[in-house]
């Protein structure tokens, strides 16, 4: 018998697998959800598990990034849980106040759980993996350019 605190390696893969989904989900635009949700066409109808809602979070940090945690701040996020027709059940949570991009991101969440989906809503997400890829090339490339080399002179010993 396997208790749920332990987990096998592919039960911790396929988890980290769709936090990685998820987090894509989470950061994708409104348009490219849609266009998601239009490429995998004919999509099971969905029901809300609760309706989609505006919330608050509070953003922690920690000084120097070890240190005591603080309250940063508050920020407003979207969340959204739906059940598919064939009984999968997916949520999302997004910065911003768009539900109804909450609802999107759930489906696809919902239906990156259906093994014989999976592939395809992986395809559907390289859009979104490859920006934000480049977004992040962009700031290092950026960052890269500000940086001074520190270098010291050592007189020798006489």
């Amino acid at each position: 018998m396997q208790f749920p605190e332990q987990k096998t390696s592919d039960g911790n893969a396929s988890r980290a697998a769709r936090q990685g989904a998820m987090a894509l989900l989470a950061r994708a635009e409104t348009g490219e959800l849609d266009a998601m949700l239009a490429r995998l066409a004919p999509v099971p109808s969905a029901s809300d598990l609760k309706p989609p809602e505006v919330g608050l979070v509070m953003l922690r940090g920690r000084t120097g990034g070890d240190g005591a945690p603080f309250n940063l701040g508050e920020a407003t996020v979207a969340r959204a849980a739906v059940r598919l027709e064939g009984g999968a059940a997916g949520f999302a949570y997004r910065l911003g106040r768009d539900v109804r991009a909450a609802r999107a991101a759930a489906i696809l969440d919902a239906l990156w759980q259906d093994a014989g989906r999976r592939a395809a809503v992986e395809d559907a997400l390289a859009p979104v993996r490859e920006r934000l890829s480049a977004k992040a090339d962009a700031v290092r490339a950026e960052t890269a350019a500000t940086k001074v080399d520190f270098f010291t002179l050592v007189r020798g010993e006489d």
